[in-house]
């Protein structure tokens, strides 16, 4: 039996996705910016993916532009905020609990002379917005605050945080990085108070290679790939046109049923949570009450999440240690050191996450293995 529970690092692409990929790649293969028939067929697939983005945003499809992934947009939301707004001022603030595609591009801010905050987050992972409206000031140029945790699930409060920063410092731009909420958790960037979301496809069962951006109109953002100008110029290069539609098949297929979908990921979540409870040295991450449905942190005492990752992969069983952008260079989590883990499970937190295709029978096999070979790795590493 095989039970793929590393969903938060990539998701199987949709076979009706991939299948439709296939046909652009092979038949309907035009440049949308050509002015024939076929590159009239490529622009149309672009836009029934758009507007069906749009929908699920419940925004303008103007204001959805096409890019190849998370990193990409993490990084034209940030240096295009700061970039194309220098009067506002050189402060920016973040999360000490960002995805290395926003932490890195902030480090580089620092780099360049700019001064960058880091909000602290409790226990749960959560931000204080007390603190947030301590950090705001006149010249806050952009805040950039993820919605969901990658690594525990945590869900952070991005309307309350909007509703200040536009009070407090109304000429900052607010970067939601949404890679791990969006067809998870409820995402209106208008009705909310966003100026920009990332999204990266594969997430979403979209191919890899695949995203967008939402900017709102109002704002001024920097272009950072200069070319042809496509993307109304905010993303030059000729469109991955295969990737686009495939992505819009993926949207059109998690957000027909998106609280169904929802609520049998949570159901799935507390089933594993209920199973694993009982085993000796397991604890659990985030907040387990109101996080993301989709994600799980499971911290084994004594046991290093390396060896218990190969262990259940042994069993077919497939689950992550952190971060899957550094998991294969081992460091210890941020994310865990600033919810304030106890050191000795620093090393021994494994995520395991679902995704609309995850059963309860894939859960129940998880649960047996776990109990099984837990207190055997338990036993034997404290020899």
């Amino acid at each position: 039996m095989e039970v793929y529970f590393d969903n938060s690092a990539t998701t199987r692409c949709s076979k009706a996705g991939a299948e439709l990929m296939q046909k652009l790649l092979l038949e309907d293969y035009g440049n949308p910016s050509s002015l024939h028939n076929k590159g009239m067929e490529a622009e149309n697939y672009m836009k029934s993916a758009k507007k069906t983005i749009a929908k699920s945003l419940k925004v303008s499809e103007k204001q959805i532009y096409f890019i190849s992934g998370g990193t990409e947009g993490n990084n034209l939301a940030i240096f295009g905020s700061v970039f194309g707004n220098p009067r506002v001022g050189k402060h920016v603030i973040t999360t000490a609990i960002e995805h290395p595609a926003v932490a890195n591009p902030m480090k580089h801010l620092e780099e360049l002379g700019y001064e960058v905050s880091y909000l602290s987050v409790d226990a749960q992972g959560h931000i204080s917005l007390e603190e947030l409206q301590q950090l705001l000031r006149e010249d806050t140029v952009l805040v950039s605050i993820m919605h969901v945790n990658n690594e525990i699930g945590t869900i952070e409060p991005v309307e309350e945080a909007a509703a200040l920063i536009h009070s407090m410092a109304p000429k900052a731009i607010f970067h939601v990085d949404a890679i791990q909420s969006y067809g998870k958790v409820p995402l209106y960037p208008e009705k909310m108070g966003i100026d920009i979301v990332t999204v990266s496809g594969h997430k979403i069962h979209g191919p890899k290679g695949s995203g967008f951006i939402y900017i709102n109109p109002k704002i001024k953002v920097q272009p950072q790939i200069l070319g042809g100008g496509q993307e109304e110029g905010f993303r030059s290069g000729t469109q991955n046109v295969p990737a686009i539609a495939a992505l819009g098949v993926a949207v059109e297929e998690i957000f027909a049923d998106f609280e169904g979908n929802r609520t049998r990921m949570y159901e799935l979540r507390h089933t594993l949570m209920e199973g694993l409870k009982d085993i000796p040295g397991v604890s659990f991450n985030g907040d387990l009450e109101t996080g993301a449905p989709h994600i799980l942190s499971v911290s084994v005492a004594d046991v290093r999440a390396e060896v218990l990752l190969h262990a259940l992969e042994d069993r077919g069983i497939y689950v992550s240690a952190g971060s899957a952008c550094s998991s294969n260079k081992p460091s210890i989590s941020k994310t865990l050191q600033a919810i304030g883990l106890d050191e000795k499970l620093l090393g021994s937190t494994v995520r395991l996450s679902f995704s609309i295709h995850s059963t309860e029978e894939d859960v129940v096999y998880c649960i047996d293995t776990m109990k099984e070979i837990i207190p055997m790795l338990q036993k034997y590493m404290r020899r």
